[in-house]
Parts: C-alpha cells; structure tokens; sequence
C-alpha cells in the first residue's frame, strides 16, 4: 500500500486526570490517563511524542508543602529575626504573598524595596508615561513611600484591581513586622536602611547577590536559599527554595517539585514497555511568553522545566521554508519547488547556526518552547487537563 502523506502537523492535546493527592503512584496514573484517552480518542502514540506533565501536580503528590511558621523558622535562622531588607519581589497573590507572611513573621521589621515602574515578570506598579511625567529617573532615584505616593496617589493593577504596595505593607503589618517601604531599581539602595538582604527576584538573582555582597551586606539570601530543606518536617526544594513556589492554602505554599527526574524516566519507560514507543516526558511549569496587553512576562518560575528525558536536551534545528521559497527556490512551483524543499530538509546535516536558511527560526531551548505551548493548552483554571500530550512536534515538511 503507498503511503498516505501526512496532512497534519503538531497537535497538542490536554489530557484527563484524576484529582492528585499525596502519595499517589504518579507514574502509573500518567501512563494509564494517555493510554486511555489515546483509545478512548482513537489515537496512536508514536516515537517521540512528547508527554507533559504540569509541575503542580507532581509536587502534590510528594506532598512538598510548608507553612508560614516554616517559612518564619527558617528566614528567622538565616537572617537574625531583627531588620532585613527584603527587595525584588514580584507583585503576586498567587506566587508571594503567602512567602511574605512567612518572611515578616520571622523579623522585626521589614524594609520592603519594590522595584518600579515594574516588578521582574512585568507587573506594573505604575506605567512609564507616569514616570516621564513626574520627572523620575527609574534607574538612579531612590523613593520613598510618601514621595511615591505624592507622585503617583492610589494604584492598582490592571487586572487585578490590586494596590500591590498597601497590599504588601498591610500583609507585613498584620503578620506582626514593623514595615518600612521603598522604590528603588539598583540593589544596593537597600544597605541603607539594612545589611541583612533577602532578595527575591528570579531570574536575576545570582547578579543581585554578587552586588550585594561586594557593597558590603552582612547576610545575602535569596529565595533560592530559604526552604532548601526541610523544616519541623515540612516539604523543602533543595536547588529552588521557594522559587517556584504558589499559594495552597491562606497558610501555605505548595514548593517547586523536587528531585522528579526519576518520574520523567520511569513514565519513559512504562510507556514503551506498554507500546514500543520511544516517547520524550518532560515535568513543566510557566511557560516562556510575555503578554502584549498587561506586559507580563509569564515565567515566575526558576525555570520551564525542572526535570526532562534526553530526547528534549537542545534547540530546533530547522530550515526556514520561506527563506528557501522566497530565495533559493524562487523560480521553482508546484512539485518542483516542493521536492526541492523537502530534498533541502532530508539533506540538512550539524548545525544550522549561521546558514541563512535557517535565520527567523526560534532559537530557544526545545523544553522552554514546549512547555510554553503545554502551560498554553493546560491553562491555568478549571480544565482538568494537567498532562498534555504533545505529538508531530519533530516532524518537518519531509515526514
């Protein structure tokens, strides 16, 4: 029988799962959930598909949890219990709210240094119309609350409808800390007002740090370095800290899964045991996008993917199709200038850097691209579909 072409490219498709609990076989529920809905869909899986798994659910079912008291313990034991600062962190109910009940809870007072017009992921304190407007040079001026307040009065968030600032200070406050609160965007405003640093940003963290330590401050922590293990107990991440992490309860957090690469093996091997396909099966959390309308940088977490199957280590490696119509091909049509394209993609060997043929073409990680597409179709709310089966991805216009 001839072969039929293959009409449809990527599909990806947000897989059913029971509700997670701590201590259930992850493995097993996977395999069984893909398996069923493949029959259930009438579907087949094929070698290198790619099985997603969203972070939250594998940190629940290794019940990495801790409390605000942990939290409190732990902060109290790493930066005295007296003033610290606490600077850079992002403007989230969800991702650290809860941590800062934790933080003030294990201090006296907190200097809270909100970086502005924006915080790191882009949640805007105040717009940079704003800012032309009043005068202020975001990158040297140091503000008070009261200046910022005169400057700029009452704000809230777009889609939250949040006063971020009021919300952090009354947080602080009730959990039983003096509060100070400042706007600065360089890292060593902070040693004035204290020289024990708990800096909370992300993805610059390693910089914060260096800075910080080189102007003299007595104590340096990021995130990354409170809740690396376990305290009176509690769920801990030994690399990530409480990046990562997101709010359970009004009393707790839900901590970046840890030590996961065993599952991403084990659902590997389940799957081709159970089909003889060599399927890739990657764990993800926030995808890699930033969203044009509130300008937030979608990625709170340390990184997409904390644990993957080899088959995803990399970056594409493609050729452009329309740089290859467009110039190598231009007087080709119809058959011709389809043989010629897919011949070019069967021939392309090593790497692509530097070929204008492949110039446009996303040069990103392959688990920062997937688990962008995967946070996309599992969303974020009420569609049950925590596991996204991702197939035809490493297909070309030649398969």
């Amino acid at each position: 029988m001839e072969n039929k072409e293959r009409l449809v490219g990527t599909v990806s498709r947000g897989i059913r799962l029971p509700i997670i609990r701590q201590g259930d076989n992850l493995a097993d529920i996977v395999t069984e959930s893909v398996l069923k809905a493949a029959a259930s869909e009438g579907f087949a899986l094929r070698d290198r598909d790619v099985i997603s798994i969203t972070e939250s659910i594998v940190a629940r079912s290794q019940g990495n949890y801790c409390s605000v008291d942990d939290i409190a313990a732990d902060v109290k034991a790493k930066l005295g219990g007296e003033t610290i600062g606490v600077i850079f962190p992002i403007l989230s109910r969800n991702r650290f709210a809860i941590c800062l009940r934790g933080i003030a809870k294990g201090a006296k007072k907190v200097v809270l240094m909100l970086s502005y017009p924006s915080d790191e992921v882009g949640n805007h304190l105040v717009s940079l119309d704003q800012i032309d407007e009043a005068g202020v040079n975001p990158f040297s001026d140091v503000l008070t609350l009261e200046k910022y307040r005169e400057l700029f009065g009452a704000t809230v968030h777009e889609f939250t409808g949040v006063d971020y600032v009021d919300y952090y200070k009354e947080l602080m406050e009730s959990s039983g800390a003096e509060v100070e609160v400042i706007f600065a965007n360089h890292p060593e405003a902070i040693l004035k007002y204290a020289d024990k640093i708990l800096n909370c940003d992300i993805h610059t963290r390693a910089r914060t740090k260096r800075i910080l330590k080189k102007a003299g401050a007595k104590v340096v922590c990021g995130l990354d370095d409170i809740m690396t293990a376990s305290v009176n107990g509690s769920g801990y991440n030994e690399k990530y800290g409480l990046l990562g992490s997101n709010k359970s309860t009004e009393d707790k957090v839900k901590l970046f899964p840890h030590q996961c690469q065993s599952l991403v093996e084990e659902i590997q091997a389940r799957v081709l045991k159970a089909t003889g396909k060599h399927v890739e099966v990657m764990v993800y959390g926030d995808g890699a996008f930033k969203d044009p309308q509130g300008k937030i940088w979608e990625l709170a977490d340390p990184v997409v993917s904390p644990a993957f199957t080899s088959g995803l280590v990399g970056t594409p490696n493609e050729l452009k199709l329309k740089y290859l119509a467009d110039n190598d091909f231009a007087n080709l049509s119809g058959e011709e200038l389809k043989k010629a394209i897919t011949d070019s993609i069967v021939k392309k060997s090593g790497s692509l850097v530097g070929n204008m043929a492949s110039e446009g073409t996303t040069p990103r990680q392959l688990t920062d691209l997937i688990g962008s597409l995967c946070d996309l179709t599992s969303g974020s709310g009420d569609k049950g579909t925590p596991v996204v089966l991702v197939q035809g991805y490493f297909d070309n216009y030649s398969n």
